[in-house]
């Protein structure tokens, strides 16, 4: 069986992000000769949540699948939309009462299947259920369809995550971070085969505090005061990882950071 290409795009910010994925991303499909593509799209409407409009932006422009975490609810019109749109996923470890669903297996040719899993970090985040214990359920059921599995651990804290990775070794193909919306330097293949990284970083304007303007996330730390934050708007980049899988073992052969910047690279 044919081995298997991802992109997995970090966490993309507001309408700077947008542009930057509609921009770069098909020339990175071609230049990585991507099968398949991953993004964190929890942020992508006004820096906060997603909406339908939003979503529908992204999978127009080559995203095959997105990948949520804890601010996926912030727009509430997305209930309505994610019950009805299995690409769109949310944490598979949130109450099982939440709408949409936490993984999905999408085919890509008649050689090619991929498994995408979501689970959402508990430490200095929201309590839920148990990302590791809700991860193995989703994945036994997975494995069923596939030996090409992905896992989008949306998380806090290193350890968490690191743990993650050793917890799936073997048992997924690759095991990345989001949500801190900086790029880790620890991308490495597991001695069980699996991918793996702390956090593939951030899509949208790095002259910023984390995506959002400088001044209003300054204002924040300075007063304690809740104050509006909206995206900011330069140096917009696109951050995140390549995996290739072998396609007979469902193990990764090759993990590799990639940075973007708008404007560059004959974008």
């Amino acid at each position: 069986m044919k081995n298997i290409r991802f992109l997995l795009i970090g966490d993309i910010v507001g309408e700077p992000g947008r542009e930057v994925v509609t921009t770069l991303l098909p020339g990175i499909i071609v230049d990585y000769n991507i099968d398949f593509t991953i993004a964190n799209a929890e942020n992508a409407s006004d820096g906060f949540g997603l909406t339908q409009a939003v979503a529908q932006e992204l999978f127009a422009c080559g995203i095959n699948v997105l990948t949520s975490g804890n601010h996926i609810w912030d727009k509430k019109k997305i209930i309505t939309f994610i019950s009805r749109e299995p690409r769109l996923l949310r944490p598979a470890n949130f109450p099982s009462e939440n709408p949409g669903k936490g993984s999905i297996v999408m085919t890509l040719d008649s050689e090619k299947r991929i498994g995408v899993l979501n689970v959402c970090g508990r430490v200095f985040m929201d309590s839920l259920d148990c990302p590791f214990r809700a991860a193995m359920r989703e994945i036994e059921a997975l494995r069923k369809e596939t030996a090409a599995i992905v896992v989008d651990i949306h998380a806090e804290a290193t350890s968490e995550k690191i743990a993650m990775g050793w917890f799936l070794d073997g048992k997924v193909s690759a095991v990345l971070g989001t949500h801190t919306h900086v790029q880790t330097a620890d991308e490495r293949i597991l001695p069980q085969g699996t991918a793996y990284i702390t956090d593939v970083g951030m899509t949208g304007s790095f002259d910023s505090v984390i995506g959002i303007k400088k001044e209003q996330a300054l204002g924040r730390f300075l007063t304690k005061m809740n104050v509006p934050l909206t995206p900011a708007d330069q140096d917009k980049q696109l951050h995140g990882v390549v995996v290739e899988i072998d396609g007979s073992t469902g193990k990764s052969v090759l993990i590799e950071r990639i940075q973007r910047r708008l404007g560059m690279h004959g974008s």
